[in-house]
């Protein structure tokens, strides 16, 4: 709520701001899309490492005045709660951005000094400081003013504003995180409140003059071995050439719509056209494509419409059926089973591309970052889209399971000895739960583009 209330105060000053959220999350991008009118992108050091990670911010970051990035969970909190690795000081050490600190202050006076210290004192562990400000939120005026010298006395950081409570802007939440923003009636009046009055409680000017003290690169200077790797694996290997050229079906609907944004450019960079489509509200899928993509969201939600809609089920089908290369992450693989339950355990029909049900559980069934390589003791004979002994990195979040989850992959917890198979897959094609970066294996992007460039040169049409 405050970023987005921030990124408004921004617009409302005609600046033009970028934004990004750090981790893996699809809602938060998509509230700030809706404010700052340009797609939020995310930023993770655990898929991408530094350099990579530098890279992608710095494409972005510098077509902007000045960039945002919200952080995730406790400004500390990394792999597997035990680890400061991909949190989001880790992003701010990285891209060298200053911290501007929230602390919920509710209720709160003296006692918020302590809490402030430590976090400060924290720093030292990471041989740096990143925290440069502080914002006190759920507090009042009156208290605010009251305690901002003392604060910055006793702590010497400085203080940047308040936020106090605002009921009537507070966004609600549902068992994946956040309601989507197309979900919020009035969004943008909403958004525009917001905007006013975090321009009358936060020091604006002083966030910008913090801001001016983070780092400038170019772009050129981020071209380190690693970085260098994945970019040339891109551009010239395959978007170079100009020989990697197709049309690509992606599922962007009110059910499907969770996206990274750097996935969908850096399919583009390959050469592929994305042509969205709707499995909600269309009968057919997109002419001359020669692939499918469907992504993550809530089609949980929308089981009765989605099963309704028999003509585009059946020609999804006979489409993946007849070959076309496609791939499928979590609800998008819900999707493609004989069979979906919804939130109340009601059976719907679906595609019936992946044998068998996928049905609701009461709990998170796997949560958090994994690393994936082929499943080399399954004894599937057939490659895969990922080559072997090379790993993709992703994450799983969904409170489904399936009877028929997949076993083409392994997937491992990064800080834990915890695996599990999942995904179908062979050189055409990878369904499963787990969403992936592809940015952490370009050659995975690479060969499903290239195998939907082999399917249109061979002329191939689905049934």
């Amino acid at each position: 709520m405050i970023t987005c209330g921030f990124l408004q105060a921004l617009i409302n000053r005609g600046l033009s701001p970028v934004s990004f959220k750090c981790g893996p999350d699809y809602i938060d991008p998509m509230f700030h899309t809706k404010v700052i009118g340009a797609k939020s992108r995310n930023l993770d050091t655990f898929f991408t490492g530094r350099d990579v990670t530098r890279y992608l911010f710095a494409r972005t970051a510098s077509k902007a005045d000045i960039s945002v990035l919200e952080g995730v969970m406790g400004i500390y909190d990394g792999l597997g709660g035990i680890s400061p690795r991909a949190s989001s000081y880790e992003l701010a050490q990285v891209t060298n951005t200053p911290v501007i600190l929230v602390v919920n202050a509710r209720g709160m006076s003296l006692s918020v000094i302590p809490l402030i210290r430590g976090y400060l004192d924290y720093q030292s562990a990471f041989g740096s400081q990143m925290i440069r400000g502080v914002i006190l939120n759920q507090t009042s005026r009156m208290t605010y003013l009251l305690l901002k010298e003392k604060i910055e006395q006793d702590t010497g950081v400085r203080l940047l504003g308040y936020v106090p409570r605002l009921p009537d802007c507070v966004i609600e939440s549902r068992h994946l995180g956040l309601v989507t923003p197309d979900e919020i009636t009035d969004l943008k009046n909403t958004l525009d409140r917001l905007g006013k009055e975090l321009e009358q409680c936060l020091d604006i000017n002083g966030i910008l003059e913090l801001a001016q003290e983070a780092s400038d690169y170019e772009e050129t200077e981020l071209r380190t071995p690693e970085c260098a790797a994945a970019y040339i694996t891109v551009q010239q290997e395959h978007g170079g050439s100009g020989c990697m050229r197709s049309r690509l079906g992606v599922a962007m609907d009110e059910a499907f719509c969770f996206y990274y944004q750097d996935n969908l450019e850096l399919l583009e960079a390959m050469g592929a056209e994305l042509i969205p489509f709707s499995p909600l509200h269309d009968t057919h899928l997109p002419q001359g494509i020669s692939g499918l993509i469907f992504g993550g969201g809530y089609p949980e939600l929308y089981t009765r419409q989605l099963a309704h809609n028999v003509p585009m089920r059946e020609e999804i089908y006979r489409t993946l059926k007849g070959g076309m290369p496609y791939l499928a992450e979590c609800g998008g693989f819900m999707y493609l089973h004989e069979e979906m339950e919804d939130m109340e355990g009601r059976g719907f029909p679906m595609c019936g591309v992946i044998p068998g049900r996928s049905f609701h559980t009461s709990k998170l069934s796997r949560f958090g970052y994994i690393q994936l390589q082929v499943n080399a003791e399954a004894g599937i004979q057939m490659e895969q889209l990922l080559k072997p002994g090379h790993t993709i990195r992703g994450h799983e979040f969904h409170y489904f399971d399936s009877t028929n989850a997949g076993a083409a992959y392994r997937a491992q917890k990064p800080l834990g000895k915890r695996q599990w198979e999942c995904i179908h897959g062979d050189t055409a094609y990878a369904a499963g739960y787990p969403h992936l970066y592809y940015w952490s294996e370009p050659a995975f992007a690479a060969a499903f583009v290239e195998k939907t460039v082999q399917y249109r040169q061979r002329g191939l049409r689905y049934i």
